[in-house]
């Protein structure tokens, strides 16, 4: 007799990067869909409703729960200190402490290079996993904040945490000229694959970068491909027919990083 699919919630699934991953994951697990509100573009896709700032209201969204996606939250680094306050820490303590009620076993963070950021507004690359955060923005202090809270629940009561420091996911790389931005691409298909790898990966707790095969990158991703099995596919040069412009120790980061980013 077949097992049961993994119950899996992706959290903030109505937004643009969710709502693509929930539709990739739906075929190999019972997804379950959380967001603020109900989504414009398809009013009849069944979502839990919540806001993740009310404890009472998110803590039913987790029950019977295997894995939780966590990608609900601020998404900007410029966002303000409400805002952060508000999604990012109250709603981040919130939705892990519903999946410890809940007795959820393992629960994935969508964590950010914003978190290192600071090493990429000063070009202090490479950058590993294991080095100090160095938050570039309070939208990366929260995210450390995340990484510092997953690290506590694992340890005290044995959920598996998983975070993904995050590059810059967009669909097509060459929207933008910013090399930095070239540099940390994830593309929709390496999200998913890295996303699958940290649901199903024999690990119990970790901090990973999750970027694309970009030549120019200068985050290490060793543990993600050691530890988690993780095969990026796709680099941003190959949706261009323009050479990169190879520049010994990285090309210079924007005066004004992470604006915009």
């Amino acid at each position: 007799m077949s097992s049961p699919r993994r119950r899996v919630l992706i959290t903030g699934a109505t937004g643009q990067v969710g709502t693509d991953l929930a539709d990739r994951l739906d075929d190999d697990y019972d997804v379950v869909r959380h967001g603020r509100t109900p989504p414009d573009d398809a009013p009849d896709t069944p979502v839990e409703l919540a806001d993740i700032a009310d404890y009472d209201a998110v803590r039913p969204v987790l029950e019977g729960i295997d894995t939780v996606v966590h990608l609900a939250g601020a998404a900007s680094p410029e966002s303000s200190w409400d805002a952060v306050l508000q999604a990012n820490i109250i709603g981040f303590r919130n939705v892990i402490e519903a999946a410890r009620e809940a007795k959820v076993r393992r629960f994935v963070h969508a964590s950010s290079n914003h978190a290192m950021g600071m090493y990429d507004r000063h070009r202090e690359w490479p950058v590993a996993a294991g080095q100090l955060p160095r938050a570039d923005s309070l939208y990366g202090v929260s995210k450390v904040f995340g990484e510092s809270m997953g690290r506590y629940y694992h340890d005290a009561y044995g959920i598996d945490f998983i975070a993904l420091r995050i590059g810059w996911v967009a669909p097509d790389p060459m929207v933008t000229d910013v090399e930095l931005l070239h540099a940390m691409w994830l593309s929709l298909d390496d999200t998913e694959q890295v996303v699958r790898c940290a649901i199903e990966a024999d690990v119990a707790h970790g901090v990973y970068y999750a970027v694309s095969a970009n030549p120019n990158r200068r985050w290490d991703i060793t543990n993600t491909m050691v530890e988690l099995g993780y095969r990026p596919k796709d680099a941003w040069t190959d949706r261009t027919t323009t050479a990169e412009t190879v520049v010994p120790g990285g090309a210079p980061s924007p005066s004004d990083w992470p604006a915009g980013s």
